[in-house]
């Protein structure tokens, strides 16, 4: 598999993912052909069966409960550097158990601009998310760093690569901006304790916190 070089691009991945159906693991990394429809059905939650084969439509996986319905509203649309430490981890625990997709995004190195050659990758999960089967929907893009450097810088690093994705899909897909809650955990999360370095800690993790139906109510 295709690995960009750490001396030319910092490499963030959207981690870990649910896939609608299965919950299993899907990987999508920059130069390869992610489609619209991957994304989709990574970030559509499950549908809950019923009896005699039948299903529910879409729904969170638990829904949220009062209290977090209360608390995600309160973060739509907030400034990412807003947030405190607290806000930050009641989004992480909330989001655990949620529909995500893992792409691999590189960006400039030491910068928080989008490379041209991430720009399908992005360009895909803008296509995604303004499909009428995620449209409406709260996303969490959170942005991650390895171990590299000091706290506050990967911090402030980490908030501003999450914005530009968020900036991208607002400028050019039209998504709402509260529909997009942007959080950045800097060093906090490594993906992979055991190897504080890896390509694989530098990410951006894609969320549906909240489906359409829940969020409109």
């Amino acid at each position: 598999m295709f690995r960009p070089s750490g001396n030319l691009a910092a490499i963030l991945a959207i981690s870990t993912v649910a896939a609608a159906l299965s919950f299993g693991m899907l990987a999508a990394r920059a130069g390869d052909d992610v489609t619209e429809d991957q994304i989709v059905r990574a970030l559509t939650p499950e549908k809950k069966p019923l009896t005699r084969g039948l299903s529910v439509g879409p729904q969170s996986s638990p829904a949220l409960n009062a209290d977090q319905t209360k608390f995600v509203q309160s973060v739509r649309g907030r400034a990412t550097r807003s947030l405190s430490t607290a806000e930050r981890e009641e989004i992480a625990t909330i989001v655990q158990d949620k529909p995500k997709i893992d792409l691999e995004i590189n960006f400039d190195y030491n910068s928080a601009d989008i490379s041209a050659k991430s720009m399908p990758s992005v360009q895909a999960l803008g296509r995604a998310l303004t499909n009428p089967e995620l449209k409406g929907s709260t996303f969490v893009v959170a942005g991650h760093t390895d171990a590299a450097g000091g706290e506050e810088y990967n911090q402030g690093l980490s908030e501003r690569r999450a914005d530009a994705i968020k900036r991208y899909l607002v400028d050019k897909y039209g998504i709402a901006s509260s529909d997009l809650v942007t959080v950045g955990y800097g060093k906090s999360k490594l993906k992979d304790p055991s190897q504080p370095m890896a390509d694989v800690n530098r990410r951006v993790q894609v969320v549906n916190m909240e489906n359409k139906a829940t969020a409109s109510k």
